[in-house]
């Protein structure tokens, strides 16, 4: 099922949110100090391309540098992407068979407004339970 999922997902909105997210990964890398933003924005890119199967998780040690990158990426990149996440959910939304693949839009939005200090792990591993 989640084969099935992650092709319509990729046919529907994947696609062009990967290539936003190398788009943002791309623009703030052009300087050294957004390098590590734009390693996120890659990170959360391939996240975007195939989501079903995986989750989030907040890193036990991630600190106050984190936290400070996340407000910059809010103002740099962030709120961007946000759009473009809530605005394909709702496009996918207006359909019966959309509506599995417009929750998993939403479920981006958080990642894409403060992506640092999260990992990106399979539903089935161990410690992505919490």
């Amino acid at each position: 099922m989640r084969t099935i999922l992650n092709v319509i997902w990729l046919v529907l909105s994947g696609f062009w949110l990967f290539l936003a997210y190398m788009l943002a990964g791309l623009l703030l890398c052009i300087t050294i100090i957004g390098i590590p933003f734009g390693i996120a924005a890659f990170r959360i890119g391939v996240y975007a391309l195939w989501p079903f199967g995986y989750t989030t998780i907040e890193r036990r040690d991630a600190g106050a540098p984190s936290c400070v990158g996340n407000v910059l990426w809010l103002v740099l990149a962030g709120w961007w992407l946000a759009l473009g996440h809530i605005a394909t959910g709702i496009a996918l939304c207006v359909t019966i068979i959309g509506i599995p693949l417009g929750i998993a839009n939403f479920k981006l939005i958080p990642v894409s407004l403060l992506p640092l200090g999260r990992d990106i792990v399979r539903t089935n591993e161990p410690f992505a339970v919490r």
